[in-house]
């Protein structure tokens, strides 16, 4: 074989990255899924249908009345025929939730900025947050109902708070993990702490305030479920605390729990949601986010 022929047979290369790239085999999908995906959502639905199995046997072989400890096959019953009354209370909780939640990102990312442009704002009111935050909701909650004046308002503060503080710490540390030779780097160009914050810092605190948005979604749900339960609002316009309270003054024991239920789903579609927001925003760039060939 001539070199000419060898020559004319290699592909030809443009210099792109896209060309230096290895050809990587495609993953094989099953039902629109990758099959890697499979066993980590088939391992805990296995698991957690032996365990209500289990619960169903031991509470039919025992005779357990359902005002004790009802059987799952009863708690999904009552969940489908108070569905109605459910749902609008589960609503009225969620909307407290994400009112909370926008507030707690606006506020602590604003926050961590300021504190981060100026170190004796940070000295000053960094303390104060802490205090907020390590202080029992259970215990000012009744105060700030009190205060507010407004039952809407009241929660909406109490969610906040609990939901606050993860933003603020993770943002203030991911804008503060900004490499110092690329901050001294952007100096060296003459770039303003504007453009030094937008080009480089925020970025950089992006996976950490992500991070702290997963964590702020459930403790934004626990909050308002919290405040809810202190305030002990009661009517049409009440959210799934009260009804929880309601049946168990009622001794609706099936109903607590499909309460509880729905709460609990709740909180893991919120982390889903978060986590899957996470990973839109960072799967292109950041470490935690690539997918590695094993």
């Amino acid at each position: 074989m001539s070199v000419s022929s060898t020559t004319s047979a290699a592909p030809a290369h443009d210099g792109t990255d896209a060309e230096a790239r290895p050809v990587l085999d495609r993953e094989p999908h099953l039902l629109g899924l990758p099959a890697s995906v499979w066993p980590r959502l088939l391992a805990p639905l296995c698991i957690g249908a032996l365990a209500l199995g289990l619960w169903e046997f031991l509470v039919r072989w025992n005779e357990v009345p359902s005002y004790v400890l009802p059987g799952p096959l009863l708690i999904g019953e009552t969940l489908i025929a108070d569905w109605s009354t459910l749902s609008a209370s589960l609503w009225i909780t969620l909307r407290i939730t994400f009112m909370a939640l926008a507030a707690a990102v606006f506020f602590g990312v604003t926050l961590a900025v300021l504190f981060t442009q100026s170190k004796w704002l940070e000295m000053a009111l960094l303390p104060y947050a802490v205090i907020l935050q390590v202080t029992p909701i259970v215990a000012i909650a009744p105060l700030i109902i009190i205060w507010a004046g407004d039952i809407d308002l009241s929660l909406l503060i109490c969610a906040w708070i609990v939901a606050f503080f993860p933003i603020l710490s993770n943002t203030i540390l991911g804008l503060n993990s900004a490499d110092h030779n690329l901050v001294d780097y952007f100096k060296l160009h003459g770039a303003t702490r504007w453009q030094t914050l937008r080009y480089l810092k925020l970025p950089a605190a992006l996976p950490y305030f992500l991070a702290g948005l997963k964590i702020s979604g459930g403790l934004a749900l626990i909050g308002a479920v919290v405040a809810e339960f202190v305030a002990g609002t009661g009517g049409s316009a009440s959210g799934l605390a009260y009804r929880i309270l309601e049946s168990g003054y009622q001794l609706k024991i099936p109903r607590v729990f499909a309460a509880l239920i729905m709460i609990s789903l709740t909180g893991v579609a919120i982390f889903l949601v978060t986590s899957w927001i996470s990973h839109l925003l960072l799967r292109r760039w950041h470490e935690s986010a690539l997918k590695r060939e094993s």
